[in-house]
C-alpha cells in the first residue's frame, strides 16, 4: 500500500562529533547552490516525536524515500500510516510537510522546489514528485554526515537552520556518462552510482555500453554478443601496453549485464529520477560486435576482442552496404528501446575508420549508387539510415559530433566532446545539442599535478570543471538541451579508482548544470566542496584532495629569464618550498606570490600547502629542466 503519512521517531540520534552553528551563509554547504537562499535566525530542532507528511499521493514515494535517507543516516525508527488518517488533529502535530502544489508554480517548474525552515516547521513544496526528490537532496545536505551519529545514544536532539530557498534548474539535461566497456562495473556499483548522481541532482546516466573492448549488454536472440563480445584476454599494468591476444588463449576477463540486470537498474533509477541513457556505438568502436559476428565488417575476418586499442589496420567498421548489418540492428536496437524507457537512444557515431569503407567493393558501389562523394558522406548515409531505425522505435536518436560531417541526420541531437564547435554548428542547424567538451568535463584526465596523479591522459583540474560553460556565445540557448561529465575507463581499471576521477569534479559539473551563472563563485564553491568531502567519507566514498595541491609553473620574467610561480586552486592556503632537493614544510620559504627567482645550480623545486600550521597537500616534485621544456612550448 501506497504510504501518505510518515511519522519519524528520532530515538536514537547523537551527533557528538558534528558541531553546527548558523549565523551565516557560510554554515550551509550545498551543492549545487540553489538560485535563492535566505539564512533566517533560529533552527527547526528535531525531536522524538517530530513527523513527515505527503498529504498528496504522487509525493507518497518521495516521502518513502526520505525516510529511507533518514534511517541510514541516523538509524531513525519509522512508523508508516495510511491516508485513511489523515486527521486536522494529526495534520496539526506534523512538523515535516511535502506538499504538491495545487496550482503550478511557473518560476520553478517540474525540478524546482521551493523549501521553508521555521522554528516550528519544515515545508518543502514542489509542482511535481521529481522537485520535491530535488528538495530533499538539499534538506539531506543540511544534516550533518551519518558517520558524525550515534545510533546507540538516546534522547538527542539536533537542529536544521531556518533558511528560505527557492531553486530550479538552468538545464533539462545533466548528465554522467560512464562507459563500462573498456572496463566492467558490477550492479550493485551502478546503483551505487546512480546514489550519488542524484544526490547532486544529476538526471541523466549516459550508459556507454558497448565499444571495442566488450559488449555489455544481453540481446536475445544474439547469444554471440555475450559469449564473445563480453569477454577478452586478462591483462594488468597500464593501458596501452598491453599484449595483444595469443593464438589459443582464453578470454575470461569481462562481464555483462543481463536484460534482468537492466530493468532492475532502469527500476532503481526512476525511483531518483535518474532516466539512462543507453549508448549502442556505432559503425565504429565495434569491434567486439564485428569479433561476434565478422560478417558484419567490410573485411569479414575474425578478430578477437581486444584487451585496448586495436592497431589502426585492425580497427574495422560496419559494413553499411551489408544486409547482414541492418537486420543486426535492428533487433539490437528494438531490444535497447524496450528495455529502456527514455525518449533518447545514443549510436555513437564517433572516430570511423573510414578507409576501410574504401576498401570493400559492396561501400563502393553504395557510394557510386547514391552519389555519395566522400567516405563522410557515406557515413551521413549510415546515419541517416540509423536514425529512421530509431525513429521507427518510438526513439530520438543522440551522437556524437563527428556525425555533423558529411550532413546532419535531420532530426538528431548531437553531442560535442571534441570542444564546441560541433555543438555550435548543429545548434545553428537548428539541432538539439548537449555539451560534453573534452578540456572541460572529460573526467577520464589526471586532475592534478602528473607527478602524484594516477596514470592517465591531460589534466582537467577541478577549476576548470566550474568554468565550464554549456551555451557558447553566439548561440541560442533553446538549442542547448545541457551538458554532461563523462568518464572513459581504459586506464580505470576498479570502481575505487573510478569514484576517484570522479569526485569532487563531478560536483563542479552538477553546479554549472543546475545553477544560475550569475551565481557562480569558486571560492564559496571550494569552500563548499570541502564541506561535502565529509559527506563522501561517510558514504565510503573515494575522492581526490588535488584542490590542495601547489601548481608550480614556469613563467617568464622581465629580462627574459625563467622564474617560478607557485598557486594553489584552494583559496587561503600557505605554501612552501625548496631548491636544495629537500622535502619543504612550515619552517621552509614562504611563497608569497611574486615569481621566485632560481638559485644558480639549483636543479628541481618542490611545494607543499599548509593551513593552519597543518599540512593539507601532497608534496609537488618538478625538475627545472622540465618545467623549462612547458615554458618553450608555450612560445
Amino acid at each position: 500500500m501506497k504510504k501518505f503519512i510518515v511519522y519519524l521517531f528520532l530515538s536514537i540520534i547523537y551527533c557528538n562529533s558534528y558541531s553546527q552553528s548558523f549565523d551565516g551563509k557560510d554554515s550551509i554547504s550545498i551543492i549545487p547552490q540553489p538560485v535563492s537562499v535566505s539564512l533566517q535566525k533560529g533552527y527547526f530542532l528535531l525531536k522524538p516525536q517530530t513527523a513527515i507528511i505527503s498529504a498528496d499521493k504522487t509525493g507518497a514515494d518521495v516521502a518513502d524515500f526520505l525516510s529511507n535517507l533518514l534511517h541510514q543516516v541516523d538509524g531513525y525508527s519509522l512508523k508508516n500510516d495510511s491516508r485513511q488518517m489523515l486527521t486536522s488533529s494529526i495534520s496539526s502535530k506534523v512538523d515535516i510537510e511535502l506538499r504538491i502544489n495545487k496550482k503550478a508554480d511557473a518560476i520553478i517548474g517540474d525540478e524546482g522546489y521551493t523549501l521553508k525552515v521555521t522554528t516550528q516547521k519544515i515545508i518543502l513544496s514542489a509542482n511535481k514528485p521529481q522537485g520535491l526528490f530535488y528538495g530533499i537532496q538539499t534538506l539531506m545536505q543540511l544534516l550533518p554526515p551519518k558517520d558524525n551519529c550515534n545510533a546507540q545514544t538516546k534522547n538527542t536532539e539536533f537542529k536544521i537552520p531556518c533558511v528560505n530557498i527557492t531553486d530550479y534548474p538552468r538545464f533539462g539535461y545533466r548528465g554522467m556518462m560512464l562507459d563500462v566497456s573498456r572496463h566492467f562495473f558490477s550492479k550493485d556499483f551502478i546503483k551505487k552510482y546512480i546514489d550519488e548522481m542524484a544526490k547532486y541532482k544529476f538526471n541523466v546516466f549516459h550508459w556507454h555500453l558497448t565499444d571495442d573492448q566488450g559488449w555489455r549488454i544481453e540481446i536475445k536472440g544474439l547469444p554471440q554478443l555475450t559469449e564473445i563480445g563480453a569477454f577478452r584476454v586478462s591483462r594488468t599494468g597500464k593501458w596501452g601496453t598491453f599484449q595483444q591476444p595469443q593464438p589459443g588463449e582464453k578470454a575470461t576477463d569481462g562481464g555483462y549485464y543481463t536484460q534482468e540486470d537492466i530493468r532492475e537498474i532502469v527500476k532503481y533509477a526512476k525511483e531518483r529520477f535518474v532516466n539512462i541513457l543507453p549508448e549502442i556505438d556505432v559503425p565504429a568502436h565495434s569491434l567486439a560486435l564485428i569479433a561476434s559476428y565478422p560478417n558484419l565488417s567490410c573485411t569479414k575476418e575474425q578478430y578477437a576482442v581486444s584487451p585496448q586499442y586495436a592497431p589502426d589496420s585492425l580497427d574495422d567498421v560496419l559494413c553499411v552496404a551489408n544486409d547482414s548489418t541492418w537486420l543486426i540492428l535492428d533487433k539490437i536496437f528494438t531490444q535497447i528501446a524496450q528495455l529502456f524507457p527514455y525518449e533518447y537512444i545514443h549510436t555513437g557515431g564517433d572516430e570511423a575508420n573510414r578507409k576501410f569503407w574504401m576498401k570493400d567493393p559492396k561501400d563502393v558501389a553504395l557510394m557510386q549508387k547514391e552519389g555519395l562523394k566522400t567516405p563522410a558522406e557515406l557515413q551521413s548515409y549510415f546515419e541517416k539510415k540509423l536514425e529512421k531505425l530509431i525513429i521507427s522505435k518510438g526513439k530520438k536518436m543522440i551522437g556524437w559530433d563527428e556525425i555533423v560531417e558529411g550532413g546532419l541526420a535531420p532530426e538528431a541531437t548531437v553531442m560535442s566532446w571534441r570542444g564546441m564547435k560541433g555543438g555550435i554548428e548543429a545548434a545553428r542547424m537548428g539541432h538539439e545539442v548537449i555539451m560534453t567538451p573534452i578540456l572541460e568535463t572529460y573526467l577520464s584526465r589526471k586532475q592534478g599535478d602528473p607527478s602524484v596523479e594516477p596514470f592517465g591522459p591531460g589534466i582537467l583540474r577541478l577549476s576548470t570543471c566550474y568554468q565550464f560553460e554549456p551555451v557558447p556565445d553566439g548561440v541560442n540557448p533553446k538549442y542547448i538541451l545541457g551538458g554532461q561529465a563523462s568518464t572513459w575507463t581504459e586506464k580505470i581499471p576498479n570502481y575505487r579508482h573510478l569514484e576517484y576521477m570522479t569526485w569532487p569534479r563531478a560536483m563542479a559539473i552538477a553546479e554549472v548544470l543546475w545553477s544560475p551563472k550569475s551565481t557562480r563563485n569558486w571560492n564559496s564553491f571550494a569552500h563548499r566542496v570541502e564541506e561535502h568531502f565529509k559527506y563522501l567519507d561517510a558514504d565510503t566514498v573515494k575522492y581526490s584532495r588535488s584542490m590542495y595541491d601547489p601548481i608550480i609553473i614556469a613563467v617568464k620574467g622581465s629580462d627574459d629569464s625563467m622564474k617560478i610561480a607557485i598557486t594553489t586552486e584552494m583559496p587561503g592556503l600557505s605554501l612552501y618550498y625548496t631548491f636544495d632537493g629537500t622535502d619543504p614544510d612550515n619552517f621552509y620559504p614562504e611563497y608569497t606570490g611574486a615569481p621566485l627567482d632560481i638559485p644558480k645550480s639549483a636543479s628541481e623545486i618542490s611545494g607543499v600547502a599548509y593551513r593552519h600550521g597543518r599540512v593539507v597537500s601532497r608534496q609537488i616534485n618538478h625538475s627545472l629542466e622540465d618545467l623549462k621544456k612547458t615554458l618553450k612550448s608555450e612560445k
